[in-house]
Protein backbone atom coordinates (compact mmCIF):
# COMPACT_ATOMS: atom_id res chain seq x y z
CA UNK A 1 0.00 0.00 0.00
CA UNK A 2 1.15 3.52 -0.97
CA UNK A 3 3.04 4.79 2.22
CA UNK A 4 1.11 8.06 1.87
CA UNK A 5 -2.27 6.10 3.26
CA UNK A 6 -0.02 5.88 6.36
CA UNK A 7 -0.94 9.76 6.87
CA UNK A 8 -4.07 10.52 8.98
CA UNK A 9 -4.91 13.43 6.59
CA UNK A 10 -4.91 11.27 3.60
CA UNK A 11 -6.35 7.94 5.17
CA UNK A 12 -9.09 9.44 7.10
CA UNK A 13 -10.73 11.76 4.25
CA UNK A 14 -10.28 8.17 1.83
CA UNK A 15 -11.94 5.94 3.92
CA UNK A 16 -14.59 8.47 4.52
CA UNK A 17 -15.47 8.56 1.09
CA UNK A 18 -15.03 4.78 0.15
CA UNK A 19 -17.37 4.94 3.99
CA UNK A 20 -19.79 6.74 1.52
CA UNK A 21 -20.52 4.67 -1.42
CA UNK A 22 -19.98 1.58 1.00
CA UNK A 23 -23.14 2.96 2.65
CA UNK A 24 -24.89 3.33 -0.53
CA UNK A 25 -24.61 -0.21 -1.25
CA UNK A 26 -25.41 -1.09 2.57
CA UNK A 27 -28.65 0.65 1.86
CA UNK A 28 -29.30 -2.01 -1.03
CA UNK A 29 -28.46 -4.84 1.18
CA UNK A 30 -30.40 -3.94 3.71
CA UNK A 31 -33.82 -3.73 1.14
CA UNK A 32 -32.86 -7.03 -1.13
CA UNK A 33 -31.41 -9.48 1.25
CA UNK A 34 -34.52 -9.87 3.29
CA UNK A 35 -36.25 -10.26 -0.02
CA UNK A 36 -33.63 -12.30 -1.13
CA UNK A 37 -33.82 -14.75 2.08
CA UNK A 38 -37.57 -14.63 1.48
CA UNK A 39 -37.58 -16.42 -2.10
CA UNK A 40 -35.52 -18.37 -0.97
CA UNK A 41 -37.65 -19.81 1.87
CA UNK A 42 -40.63 -20.15 -0.61
CA UNK A 43 -38.23 -22.24 -2.55
CA UNK A 44 -37.32 -24.29 0.04
CA UNK A 45 -41.04 -25.05 0.82
CA UNK A 46 -41.91 -25.39 -2.42
CA UNK A 47 -39.23 -28.05 -2.67
CA UNK A 48 -40.52 -30.07 0.48
CA UNK A 49 -43.92 -30.21 -0.91
CA UNK A 50 -42.27 -31.61 -3.89
CA UNK A 51 -43.42 -28.48 -5.96
CA UNK A 52 -41.04 -26.46 -8.84
CA UNK A 53 -39.28 -23.57 -7.09
CA UNK A 54 -41.86 -20.14 -8.31
CA UNK A 55 -40.11 -18.75 -10.96
CA UNK A 56 -39.55 -15.28 -11.34
CA UNK A 57 -37.36 -12.07 -12.06
CA UNK A 58 -33.59 -12.73 -11.00
CA UNK A 59 -33.30 -10.64 -7.99
CA UNK A 60 -30.25 -10.67 -6.33
CA UNK A 61 -27.45 -7.58 -4.77
CA UNK A 62 -26.51 -7.17 -7.85
CA UNK A 63 -29.81 -7.64 -10.00
CA UNK A 64 -32.48 -6.03 -11.10
CA UNK A 65 -31.22 -2.17 -11.41
CA UNK A 66 -33.22 -0.16 -8.43
CA UNK A 67 -35.99 1.82 -9.25
CA UNK A 68 -38.40 3.58 -8.07
CA UNK A 69 -40.82 1.58 -5.71
CA UNK A 70 -43.93 4.71 -6.88
CA UNK A 71 -43.39 4.45 -10.64
CA UNK A 72 -40.78 1.71 -11.69
CA UNK A 73 -38.48 4.27 -13.24
CA UNK A 74 -34.56 2.87 -13.53
CA UNK A 75 -32.31 5.43 -10.96
CA UNK A 76 -29.39 6.63 -13.25
CA UNK A 77 -26.20 6.78 -12.18
CA UNK A 78 -26.34 10.85 -12.00
CA UNK A 79 -29.02 9.42 -9.50
CA UNK A 80 -27.27 7.46 -6.91
CA UNK A 81 -24.64 9.24 -6.45
CA UNK A 82 -24.32 8.99 -2.39
CA UNK A 83 -26.00 12.01 -0.50
CA UNK A 84 -25.29 14.43 -3.46
CA UNK A 85 -28.09 13.40 -5.73
CA UNK A 86 -30.67 13.31 -2.28
CA UNK A 87 -29.86 16.67 -1.66
CA UNK A 88 -29.89 17.68 -5.55
CA UNK A 89 -33.44 15.53 -6.07
CA UNK A 90 -34.82 17.34 -3.05
CA UNK A 91 -35.25 13.90 -1.39
CA UNK A 92 -37.74 13.22 -4.39
CA UNK A 93 -37.71 11.19 -7.68
CA UNK A 94 -37.13 12.46 -10.84
CA UNK A 95 -39.60 10.95 -13.03
CA UNK A 96 -42.74 10.78 -11.11
CA UNK A 97 -42.03 13.48 -7.97
CA UNK A 98 -42.49 10.43 -4.91
CA UNK A 99 -40.87 11.12 -1.71
CA UNK A 100 -37.53 9.18 -1.28
CA UNK A 101 -36.96 7.92 1.92
CA UNK A 102 -34.84 9.83 3.94
CA UNK A 103 -33.19 6.27 5.80
CA UNK A 104 -31.01 6.52 2.53
CA UNK A 105 -28.40 9.57 3.01
CA UNK A 106 -28.99 8.46 6.92
CA UNK A 107 -27.07 5.41 6.55
CA UNK A 108 -24.70 6.99 4.13
CA UNK A 109 -23.62 9.66 6.43
CA UNK A 110 -23.38 7.29 9.27
CA UNK A 111 -21.07 5.06 7.39
CA UNK A 112 -18.86 7.55 5.96
CA UNK A 113 -18.83 9.02 9.67
CA UNK A 114 -18.14 5.91 11.70
CA UNK A 115 -15.62 4.90 8.43
CA UNK A 116 -13.88 8.00 8.78
CA UNK A 117 -13.43 7.71 12.55
CA UNK A 118 -12.22 4.50 12.60
CA UNK A 119 -9.43 5.22 10.30
CA UNK A 120 -8.53 8.36 12.67
CA UNK A 121 -9.19 5.74 16.00
CA UNK A 122 -6.83 3.15 15.00
CA UNK A 123 -4.62 4.63 11.77
CA UNK A 124 -3.66 2.88 8.89
CA UNK A 125 -3.56 -0.91 9.25
CA UNK A 126 -5.31 -4.46 10.14
CA UNK A 127 -6.97 -3.29 12.67
CA UNK A 128 -8.31 0.12 10.82
CA UNK A 129 -9.20 -2.60 7.98
CA UNK A 130 -11.37 -4.89 9.97
CA UNK A 131 -13.16 -1.91 12.13
CA UNK A 132 -14.12 -0.94 8.77
CA UNK A 133 -16.01 -4.09 8.11
CA UNK A 134 -17.18 -4.17 11.41
CA UNK A 135 -18.66 -1.07 11.38
CA UNK A 136 -20.48 -1.62 8.03
CA UNK A 137 -21.74 -4.81 9.32
CA UNK A 138 -23.10 -3.47 12.54
CA UNK A 139 -24.76 -1.14 10.67
CA UNK A 140 -26.55 -3.41 7.75
CA UNK A 141 -27.49 -5.89 10.66
CA UNK A 142 -29.07 -2.78 12.56
CA UNK A 143 -31.32 -1.99 9.94
CA UNK A 144 -32.34 -4.97 8.61
CA UNK A 145 -33.22 -5.95 12.39
CA UNK A 146 -35.18 -2.51 12.68
CA UNK A 147 -37.05 -3.65 9.15
CA UNK A 148 -37.72 -7.10 9.51
CA UNK A 149 -36.39 -8.34 13.03
CA UNK A 150 -34.30 -10.46 11.02
CA UNK A 151 -30.05 -10.51 11.52
CA UNK A 152 -29.28 -12.81 8.45
CA UNK A 153 -27.00 -15.80 8.52
CA UNK A 154 -24.81 -14.61 6.00
CA UNK A 155 -24.09 -11.27 7.70
CA UNK A 156 -23.56 -12.61 11.59
CA UNK A 157 -21.71 -16.03 10.83
CA UNK A 158 -19.00 -14.53 8.61
CA UNK A 159 -18.69 -11.32 10.59
CA UNK A 160 -17.66 -14.35 13.59
CA UNK A 161 -15.31 -16.01 11.64
CA UNK A 162 -13.61 -12.86 10.22
CA UNK A 163 -13.29 -11.68 13.86
CA UNK A 164 -11.23 -15.11 14.67
CA UNK A 165 -9.48 -15.04 12.16
CA UNK A 166 -8.14 -10.95 12.59
CA UNK A 167 -7.25 -12.27 16.25
CA UNK A 168 -4.94 -15.09 15.26
CA UNK A 169 -2.74 -12.38 15.32
CA UNK A 170 -4.35 -10.34 18.32
CA UNK A 171 -5.52 -8.12 15.98
CA UNK A 172 -8.21 -6.60 18.91
CA UNK A 173 -7.73 -9.27 21.47
CA UNK A 174 -6.37 -12.98 22.10
CA UNK A 175 -7.53 -15.32 20.26
CA UNK A 176 -8.16 -17.39 23.20
CA UNK A 177 -10.32 -14.63 24.40
CA UNK A 178 -11.63 -14.47 21.30
CA UNK A 179 -12.94 -18.32 21.03
CA UNK A 180 -14.35 -17.66 24.76
CA UNK A 181 -16.19 -14.32 23.84
CA UNK A 182 -17.38 -16.04 21.08
CA UNK A 183 -18.90 -19.03 23.05
CA UNK A 184 -19.52 -16.89 26.07
CA UNK A 185 -21.34 -14.30 23.72
CA UNK A 186 -23.74 -16.92 22.31
CA UNK A 187 -24.51 -18.52 25.75
CA UNK A 188 -25.14 -15.33 28.35
CA UNK A 189 -28.23 -14.74 25.65
CA UNK A 190 -29.09 -18.53 24.64
CA UNK A 191 -29.30 -18.43 28.99
CA UNK A 192 -31.34 -15.24 28.93
CA UNK A 193 -33.74 -16.42 26.45
CA UNK A 194 -34.37 -19.94 27.60
CA UNK A 195 -34.83 -18.49 31.20
CA UNK A 196 -37.32 -15.75 29.94
CA UNK A 197 -39.42 -18.48 27.96
CA UNK A 198 -39.25 -20.74 31.20
CA UNK A 199 -40.74 -17.95 33.49
CA UNK A 200 -43.08 -16.68 30.74
CA UNK A 201 -43.85 -19.16 28.21
CA UNK A 202 -42.52 -16.49 25.34
CA UNK A 203 -39.57 -15.84 23.60
CA UNK A 204 -37.90 -12.79 24.75
CA UNK A 205 -35.59 -12.65 21.35
CA UNK A 206 -34.39 -14.27 18.36
CA UNK A 207 -31.53 -16.50 17.54
CA UNK A 208 -29.68 -13.73 15.72
CA UNK A 209 -29.25 -11.78 18.61
CA UNK A 210 -26.98 -14.93 19.91
CA UNK A 211 -25.25 -15.03 16.63
CA UNK A 212 -24.79 -11.15 16.51
CA UNK A 213 -23.04 -11.12 20.58
CA UNK A 214 -21.50 -14.15 19.36
CA UNK A 215 -19.60 -12.51 16.55
CA UNK A 216 -18.66 -9.24 18.92
CA UNK A 217 -17.47 -11.70 21.30
CA UNK A 218 -15.05 -13.34 18.69
CA UNK A 219 -13.75 -9.64 17.89
CA UNK A 220 -13.39 -7.79 20.90
CA UNK A 221 -13.19 -10.58 23.59
CA UNK A 222 -14.88 -12.04 26.67
CA UNK A 223 -13.89 -9.07 28.59
CA UNK A 224 -15.78 -6.64 26.70
CA UNK A 225 -18.70 -8.79 26.72
CA UNK A 226 -20.62 -7.45 29.86
CA UNK A 227 -20.30 -4.01 28.71
CA UNK A 228 -21.91 -4.43 25.35
CA UNK A 229 -24.78 -6.77 27.52
CA UNK A 230 -25.10 -3.38 29.77
CA UNK A 231 -25.33 -0.94 27.33
CA UNK A 232 -27.36 -2.26 24.60
CA UNK A 233 -30.15 -3.33 27.77
CA UNK A 234 -29.93 -0.15 29.23
CA UNK A 235 -30.29 1.74 25.51
CA UNK A 236 -33.19 -0.58 24.57
CA UNK A 237 -35.07 -0.63 27.74
CA UNK A 238 -34.76 3.85 27.66
CA UNK A 239 -35.83 3.14 24.01
CA UNK A 240 -38.69 0.55 24.67
CA UNK A 241 -40.20 2.94 27.77
CA UNK A 242 -39.97 5.56 25.46
CA UNK A 243 -42.16 4.00 22.73
CA UNK A 244 -44.71 2.60 25.17
CA UNK A 245 -45.13 6.57 26.69
CA UNK A 246 -44.72 8.74 23.93
CA UNK A 247 -46.07 6.26 20.82
CA UNK A 248 -48.25 4.47 22.13
CA UNK A 249 -46.07 1.13 21.23
CA UNK A 250 -48.12 -1.60 22.97
CA UNK A 251 -46.14 -3.73 25.32
CA UNK A 252 -46.80 -7.10 23.29
CA UNK A 253 -44.99 -5.40 20.20
CA UNK A 254 -41.65 -6.82 20.01
CA UNK A 255 -38.90 -4.63 19.72
CA UNK A 256 -35.55 -5.77 17.93
CA UNK A 257 -32.62 -6.41 19.77
CA UNK A 258 -30.45 -6.43 17.29
CA UNK A 259 -29.80 -2.51 16.51
CA UNK A 260 -28.86 -1.46 20.72
CA UNK A 261 -26.22 -4.66 20.04
CA UNK A 262 -24.99 -3.18 16.91
CA UNK A 263 -24.89 0.04 18.97
CA UNK A 264 -23.27 -1.31 21.66
CA UNK A 265 -20.32 -3.45 20.43
CA UNK A 266 -19.73 -0.03 17.74
CA UNK A 267 -19.17 2.24 20.78
CA UNK A 268 -17.35 -0.80 22.80
CA UNK A 269 -14.86 -1.48 19.40
CA UNK A 270 -13.80 2.29 20.01
CA UNK A 271 -14.07 3.02 23.52
CA UNK A 272 -14.98 0.06 25.13
CA UNK A 273 -11.38 -0.48 27.37
CA UNK A 274 -11.54 3.03 28.49
CA UNK A 275 -15.21 2.76 29.36
CA UNK A 276 -14.28 -0.31 31.12
CA UNK A 277 -11.55 1.31 32.68
CA UNK A 278 -13.11 4.19 34.19
CA UNK A 279 -16.14 1.77 35.39
CA UNK A 280 -13.88 -0.45 37.41
CA UNK A 281 -12.23 2.85 38.55
CA UNK A 282 -15.70 4.10 40.33
CA UNK A 283 -15.22 0.94 42.31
Amino acid sequence: MPDFLRDPAAFVPLASLIGLFVGSFLNVVIHRLPKMMERDWHAQAAELRGEAPPQGERFNLAVPRSRCPHCGHLITALENIPVVSYVALRGRCGHCGAPIGGRYPIVEVLTASLSGYAAWHFGFGAAAIGALFFVWAMIALAFIDLDTQLLPDDLTLPLLWLGLALNLGGTYTSLSSAVVGAMAGYLALWSIYWLFKLVTGKEGMGYGDFKLLAAIGAWLGWPLLPLTILLSSLVGAAVGIALILFARHGRNVPIPFGPYLAAAGVIALFWGEEITKQYLGVF
